[in-house]
This record gives C-alpha cells, sequence and structure tokens, in this order.
C-alpha cells in the first residue's frame, strides 16, 4: 500500500506518544523510521513499529528514558540512555558530536543502555550539514558466527560514514552477509532467502526466512566481515562500557519483549577544515566526481535528507499495515491507513 511519507510520521508519532513517549522524542523516533521507507529500506521501517510498541508496553523499552551524561573529557562524552529508544537518542548524540568537533575537531560521543535505532546511515546528516564527517557504530543481538565458530558472536554489526562531498557520499552497511531486518522482512510474509545469508549450528544454508531469524547469518565476505564486526563490537560495547552483543536481548523474540536491549552505539565526529585549507573538500568533490564519471553510482546520491521526506511517498506491506491498524484500535487512534 502507497502512503505519503507525513501521513507516516504523525501517525507513528501518535502512536508512540499513546505509549508514553515524549512528544519531541516520538517525533524524532516517528521521522527516523519513515525516512528508512523513504530510502526503500523497508526492513527498518514501519515495519518495526508494532515491535517497539510491544517493547515499550511490556517493559523492554522505556518510554521515558532520557540521555544523561556520565562522563566528559574534552571532545569525548559518554552517555547512559536508560534503556530508551534509539532513534531519538542516537540523533541527539551525533548532534552532540557535531559540537564538540566544532570546539575541539573531533569528537567522540558513546551511548550505552540503548535500545535499536533501525537505519544507521539517517544519523549522518547532523555531521554533513555541518560539513564535517562521521563515521557510526552500533551493535545488537548476536546473530553473526566466527569463521569456523558454532554460536552467534556478534550483531550485523553496521557501519555508517558519511563524506560531506557534494553531492554527500553516505557508507551504511552491515557487516554480515545481509542485514537482519531483511530476513526479518521476508519472514513476515512468510518466504525464502537466497543461499549464503544464513546457516545453522553445523554450517548448513537456512533458506527459510522464519528459521534464519533464529539462526545464524553469515559473516560479510567471511574472515574479513568477521574482523570488521569485531571492530564495531569493540567501538561500539566495548568502549562504552555497555552489553556485548551475546548479551542483548532479541527484539525479534516475543520472550525478551520486557528485556532493556543495553544496546550500544558510538558516534565519531571530525571536522576536515581543521586538518588543512578547503581544498579538503575539493577532493572530497573530486572523488565524488571520479565516480560518476567513471559510470558508477556515488553511494547515497540517491538519499532524500531527513528534512525533506513528508512528499515523498512509501509503500507498506499489507501484513504490517494490519499490525499498525491493530495498534491503533488498541491506542484509540484512527487507523494507519
Amino acid at each position: 500500500m502507497s502512503l505519503k511519507a507525513s501521513h507516516a510520521i504523525k501517525h507513528c508519532t501518535a502512536l508512540l506518544e499513546k505509549v508514553g513517549v515524549p512528544e519531541r522524542n516520538a517525533q524524532s523516533t516517528a521521522r527516523a523510521i519513515v525516512i528508512s521507507d523513504v530510502w526503500g529500506n523497508a526492513s527498518h521501517g514501519v515495519m518495526r513499529l508494532p515491535f517497539y510498541l510491544k517493547r515499550i508496553t511490556m517493559g523492554g523499552v522505556n518510554p521515558e528514558a532520557e540521555l544523561n551524561v556520565v562522563s566528559e573529557r574534552g571532545a569525548i562524552v559518554g552517555l547512559d540512555g536508560q534503556d530508551g529508544l534509539g532513534h531519538w537518542q542516537l540523533w541527539e548524540a551525533a548532534s552532540i558530536g557535531v559540537q564538540k568537533a566544532k570546539e575541539f575537531g573531533i569528537s567522540l560521543v558513546s551511548v550505552k543502555n540503548s535500545s535499536h535505532c533501525g537505519a544507521l546511515g539517517v544519523y549522518l546528516y547532523p555531521a554533513l550539514d555541518a560539513g564535517q564527517i562521521a563515521l557510526i557504530f552500533t551493535n545488537g543481538p548476536a546473530v553473526m558466527p566466527a569463521v569456523g565458530g558454532n554460536a552467534p558472536l556478534l550483531s550485523t554489526s553496521p557501519i555508517a560514514a558519511g563524506i560531506p562531498a557534494k553531492p554527500p557520499m553516505i557508507i551504511d552497511l552491515s557487516t554480515s552477509a545481509v542485514a537482519r531486518g531483511k530476513i526479518a522482512a521476508a519472514a513476515k510474509s512468510g518466504g525464502t532467502i537466497p543461499d549464503g545469508w544464513a546457516v545453522d549450528k553445523e554450517g548448513k544454508t537456512i533458506t527459510d526466512a522464519k528459521e534464519a531469524l533464529m539462526g545464524m547469518l553469515a559473516p560479510l565476505g567471511g574472515a574479513k566481515g568477521f574482523a570488521l564486526g569485531l571492530m564495531v563490537e569493540s567501538l561500539s560495547a566495548g568502549i562504552s562500557g555497555g552489553a556485548l552483543s551475546t548479551e542483548v536481548p532479541d527484539m525479534f523474540n516475543p520472550d525478551d519483549d520486557t528485556k532493556p536491549q543495553g544496546i550500544s552505539h558510538t558516534v565519531i565526529t571530525i571536522d576536515p577544515s581543521d586538518l588543512g585549507d578547503s581544498a579538503s573538500y575539493d577532493d572530497f568533490n573530486k572523488l565524488a566526481g571520479n565516480i560518476k564519471k567513471t559510470g558508477g553510482r556515488i553511494p547515497g546520491v540517491k538519499r532524500a535528507h531527513p528534512e525533506e521526506v513528508e512528499d515523498h511517498e512509501i509503500t507498506v506491506a499489507e501484513a504490517v499495515i494490519k499490525d499498525l491498524n491493530d495498534w491503533s484500535a488498541k491506542l484509540g487512534l484512527p487507523n494507519f491507513s
């Protein structure tokens, strides 16, 4: 079903407010959720909202959480998310990172005791709008084994990087063979997945999406993907003192709905103007131009800016619309659609 993004943002906000999320945080979270659908990444979009709503009502997410500063030294800030929604918390952390980078040239902001934050590339924009570089890392429930291992140790371990070229270059990828949300989307429709996405404890390929959702995801590029995932885990949970992926409850497991996830996020922000003259931006632009000149596609070139998505249309699966309408009825709101 096709919907206007502005309508989806408004209704997602209303649903979140109904379960106790303050208006400002609900709006920030709703926008981050819908942006993913606008970008064509439905696996991290409104499909996830019913899971967030259930976790809030069951106690796994604290709707009234605040971001508390637990440590601060110069350009480094440590925050505690009090088990709140990851979307608004990571946007706030990225915004703090921009201000610190303006002051010190570089900054690192970490958040512990947070929750799933959706598409990681959303949170690059505070830095990009300020002409800065951002690197973002986050963890989640363990789904990826070491190469040759028989138990999950790491999450999908996504990495995002934003380079302030014209147009901006946006890198956003998981270090597993595929983002787990894509498997969740296939499981929602009762579908199958390609060989090589997921494996069982014996290392055999799983193609049933529902089975794969509770199985293990293969690392991207084998040992290289696992090594990158290990770096992400170290720079998110390891650096913040938050929960390791093996300790993070799974939002797709109903038995975990009452348990806070304890997810960690880290944002590293760099102000390139402190590393030379304006030529540094010229080189970013040359890089982007060379990609286009040689027939390539600049990563992220088709992504709408988070503040400019209202007029876009999104497509939402009928099964997701049903879930959202059920929640709307339960909370005394009109149908989502």
